[in-house]
C-alpha cells in the first residue's frame, strides 16, 4: 500500500477541506473516479469538460482529473478542454480519453488502434514514477479504448505499455502531468486503488481530511442557505434514500419547517404503507403525513406499457398530490426528494457528454412546471455513501440495511400494464421471496433483490389440469455502488423453496425464472 508522505498545504476549498476536480468527457464510469477518490478521504467534485478555467482557479484544487469517453480526440464533435488547464501547476491526471487529451494537446500523437483492447489487459511497467510507485512490474487492468498513444508529448517519460499498445501510461514528473490508458476506478484493475491514492497524496500532497461527518455540517449549511425562511415538502417512501434526506433535513432546518408526506401510491410492497409510518414515527419521531392516492394512480395508469411513461404519469401526479396535501400545511415553496448521484447520471447528461440510459422517477418524471424547487441534498452521493451518513445522524440500522425500492414503484417491476389484480400477484410473490431470503440468512448478503411480473403466460399443470399463467422473474444482485452490479449466486434450495412458494401461493402464477444478467450489460431494475 502506497504511503500517504508529509506534504506541504497546498490550497484547499471553502470549508476547510481541500478538494479534487473531475472534468466529465463522457464516461460511465466518472461517477466511479469520484467514489473511488472520496473512498481515500479527499473531497471531489465533478464538473462538465468545458468548466471554464477561471473557474477553476476559484475552486483552488489541489489536482485536476481527466476522465474517460467514447470520442476520438481528433473527432470534429469531440469534447476538448481549454489547454490553459496545462498552465495552472495544478496535478492533472488523464485517464484513457483523458490521457488522449494530454498527448493531443500537448505535441504526442493518438491514432486508432490496429487492435482495441476493451475488457481485461496485463499492463508492464518500465518506470514506477509516481503512479506506480510500490506496484508489482505486471499488473492486471481494465481496457476501454479505440485509439491509442505512439508518441509522448515531449518531455513525457513513457512508464508502462500493453502487447498491443506500446504507450499505456505516462508521466511528466515536474510539471506533475500523469496520463494512462486504462480505468483505475474499477476493481478490475486489481491496483487501481494504490495508483489513485499515489496520484492524491504523493502528487497532489492530500491530507485525506474529508469525513462523512464534514458532509453533514455542509449540506445542513446549503440547506439553510437554499431554504431560509421557507417551508419543505419532503416526499417520503420509506426507504434508505428519502429516510435519510429527511433526518437531514430536520437536522438542519427543524421539525416545524419540514411537511413530511407518504403517499401510498399502491404500487408499494405488501404492507409497507403500515410499516414505514410505525418506523418513521415511532423510531425516528418524525412527523409524517399519509396520503392515500391508491385508486388514483391505478386509474391514471390504466392501459399505460410504455415504461417513460409510467415514470411521466407518475411524477406528475406525484407533485399534484403534493400540492394538494400542503395546501393547509402554510407555504411550501421546496420540495425535498432523495435522488442520488446513480439516478442523475442513468437519467441525464447534467455533468457531461455521458449517454442517457433511462430517465428515473426523481429526476427526469417530473414536469417542467413544478411549482417548488427542488431541494436534493444527496444528488452527488451513492448508495454506500447515504448509508454512511445515516449512521452519522443515528438512523437505526434496521432502516439502513433495507434494499433500496424504485421511486415509481412497483409500476416498473410489472412490465406491462399495471392493474389492481397484476400489483396483488407481484407483491405477495415479492413479500415471499424476501421472507425466504431473510430466513436463510442471505437478506443482509445481498444489494437488492425483488420480483418482477412478466406481460407472458406460459403452460403449466396443476391438479392434472393444463394452466396457462403469468410469470414471475426473481432479481437478486451484489453491488457497491450501484452503478455496476453482478448476479447473486443464491443457493439452489432457497430459489427452489421460493419458486414453490410463489407457484402455490400466488393464484395466476405458474412459472418462476432467475435472472442472471449484470450490469452491466443490463440494468437491476427491468424497466
Amino acid at each position: 500500500m502506497a504511503a500517504k508522505p508529509p506534504a506541504a498545504e497546498p490550497a484547499s476549498v471553502e470549508g476547510g477541506h481541500q478538494s479534487v476536480l473531475i472534468l466529465d468527457f463522457g464516461s460511465q464510469y466518472t461517477q466511479l473516479i469520484a467514489r473511488r477518490v472520496r473512498d481515500q478521504g479527499v473531497f471531489c467534485e465533478i464538473h462538465p469538460f468545458d468548466l471554464p478555467v477561471e473557474q477553476i482557479q476559484r475552486r483552488q484544487p489541489i489536482g485536476i482529473v481527466l476522465s474517460g469517453g467514447p470520442q476520438s480526440v481528433y473527432e470534429a464533435s469531440a469534447p476538448q478542454l481549454d489547454p490553459a488547464i496545462f498552465d495552472l501547476e495544478v496535478p492533472i491526471l488523464g485517464i484513457c480519453y483523458g490521457m488522449q487529451l494530454i498527448a493531443h494537446h500537448l505535441g504526442g500523437e493518438v491514432e486508432a488502434a490496429a487492435a482495441r483492447e476493451y475488457g481485461r489487459a496485463e499492463i508492464e511497467i518500465a518506470e514506477p514514477g509516481v503512479l506506480f510507485k510500490d506496484l508489482e512490474r505486471r499488473q492486471p487492468v481494465w481496457a476501454s479504448h479505440g485509439d491509442r498513444i505512439t508518441a509522448p508529448p515531449p518531455g513525457f517519460t513513457v512508464s508502462a505499455a500493453t502487447g498491443n499498445a506500446p504507450i499505456v501510461a505516462f508521466e511528466h514528473r515536474r510539471r506533475r502531468i500523469f496520463g494512462i490508458q486504462f480505468h483505475p476506478e474499477v476493481s478490475h484493475t486489481a491496483a487501481g486503488g494504490e495508483m489513485l491514492r499515489n496520484f492524491l497524496f504523493l502528487a497532489c500532497r492530500a491530507r485525506g481530511d474529508w469525513r462523512m461527518s464534514s458532509f453533514v455540517d455542509e449540506a445542513s449549511a446549503a440547506i439553510r442557505r437554499q431554504v431560509g425562511e421557507g417551508r419543505v415538502a419532503c416526499a417520503l417512501s420509506g426507504g434508505v434514500d428519502s429516510t435519510v434526506m429527511a433526518v437531514l433535513l430536520a437536522r438542519a432546518l427543524g421539525a416545524d419547517k419540514l411537511t413530511a408526506i407518504f403517499v401510498d401510491n399502491g404500487l408499494l410492497r405488501k404492507d409497507e404503507a403500515r410499516q414505514v409510518l410505525d418506523s418513521l414515527r415511532q423510531g425516528l419521531d418524525l412527523p409524517v403525513r399519509l396520503v392515500d392516492a391508491r385508486r388514483e394512480f391505478l386509474v391514471a395508469l390504466d392501459g399505460v406499457i410504455d415504461p417513460e411513461l409510467k415514470r411521466r404519469i407518475i411524477g406528475r401526479l406525484f407533485i399534484e398530490i403534493f400540492k394538494r396535501a400542503t395546501e393547509d400545511a402554510g407555504e411550501v415553496a421546496f420540495l425535498a426528494q432523495g435522488t442520488l448521484y446513480p439516478d442523475v447520471i442513468e437519467s441525464t447528461s447534467v455533468k457531461g457528454p455521458s449517454a442517457v440510459i433511462k430517465s428515473h422517477h426523481n429526476v427526469g418524471g417530473l414536469p417542467e412546471d413544478l411549482g417548488f424547487e427542488l431541494v436534493e441534498p444527496l444528488r452527488f452521493l451513492f448508495k454506500d455513501e447515504v448509508r454512511r451518513l445515516g449512521r452519522e445522524l443515528e438512523v437505526p440500522e434496521e432502516l439502513l440495511k433495507r434494499h433500496p425500492f424504485p421511486g415509481p414503484g412497483l409500476a416498473v417491476r410489472i412490465l406491462g400494464a399495471v392493474t389492481a389484480e397484476r400489483v396483488r400477484m407481484l407483491q405477495e410473490a415479492d413479500a415471499i421471496f424476501i421472507e425466504e431470503l431473510h430466513r436463510a440468512g442471505c437478506y443482509d448478503r445481498v444489494s437488492q433483490a425483488f420480483a418482477v411480473l412478466l406481460p407472458v403466460q406460459s403452460v403449466g399443470v396443476m391438479g392434472d389440469e393444463r394452466t396457462y399463467e403469468r410469470v414471475i422473474a426473481l432479481r437478486a444482485v451484489d453491488t457497491v455502488d450501484f452503478m455496476t452490479a453482478d448476479w447473486s449466486p443464491l443457493p439452489y434450495e432457497l430459489l427452489g423453496r421460493v419458486a414453490s412458494r410463489i407457484v402455490n401461493e400466488v393464484a395466476g402464477v405458474n412459472r418462476v425464472v432467475y435472472d442472471v444478467t449484470s450490469k452491466p450489460p443490463g440494468t437491476i431494475e427491468w424497466e
